[in-house]
């Protein structure tokens, strides 16, 4: 598994697929930083501007999972992988793994907008690390899904385009919900929403509840990628 994961990681510095997705992730948190602290809401709560952060998830993160499995397939090295002696779920994992690294990698970068936020005032820290923790989490199951869709086809703009799709109704879920009156409705919408479980970290709380269900989402759909590859395997 770990020679998996080093081929992965190494994969993302060899190819443009690694520079694209850091420049666009920090090109789009840069913007929504200055937007949604400093120049609309002119203030030290970093909440607005992370829960935007999610949203820009949907176009960024698809750019890190698209070559995933799907370039496997095209280069047919797929078969390498498939033969090797190890596990499938090390095999799902490690790809998990280093893609996940990458995020965090170029999450943690972002810390440098504290400088800034701490010369303009004084931020409550408990509520920046609230949120960092959920964002954090949040890219965990669409990195999760992003895998899933990658492993399902062997062209990267069909993995981009699915992830995209997927991501989008997960996040617009907390959208419809808001609109809906019927009370039992909103109450499984709710369940299912990634979006509204955000809300509790933004005030420094850690919600265990949601931190279960991130990992869980996470879990299933990399359980679902391992399935597709068990069918594969024995055709």
């Amino acid at each position: 598994m770990l020679a998996i994961y080093k081929r992965e990681m190494r994969s993302y510095f060899t190819t443009s697929a690694g520079y694209v997705f850091a420049a666009l992730f920090l090109a789009l948190s840069g913007i929504l930083f200055g937007l949604f602290t400093m120049k609309f809401y002119q203030t030290t709560d970093v909440s607005a501007y992370y829960r935007m952060l999610m949203f820009a998830y949907v176009i960024v993160i698809p750019m890190l999972t698209m070559k995933t499995f799907a370039e496997e397939r095209r280069t047919k090295t797929e078969q390498l992988l498939l033969t090797a002696p190890v596990s499938l779920f090390s095999i799902v994992f490690a790809k998990f793994l280093a893609a996940f690294t990458m995020f965090i990698g170029t999450l943690a970068i972002t810390w440098i907008y504290m400088i800034p936020l701490g010369l303009y005032g004084k931020p409550n820290m408990g509520r920046v690390f609230g949120c960092m923790i959920a964002v954090a989490l949040v890219g965990m199951c669409f990195i999760a899904i992003g895998i899933f869709v990658s492993a399902l086809t062997d062209n990267q703009f069909t993995a981009v385009i699915g992830t995209v799709g997927i991501l989008a109704v997960l996040l617009g879920v907390a959208m419809l919900n808001s609109v809906i009156d019927f009370y039992p409705i909103r109450v499984v919408l709710s369940f299912f929403s990634i979006y509204s479980r955000y809300s509790y970290f933004t005030y420094g709380l850690f919600d265990y509840a949601a931190a279960v269900y991130y990992i869980s989402v996470a879990g299933v759909f990399l359980f679902l990628a391992v399935r597709v590859f068990e069918r594969r395997r024995w055709r």
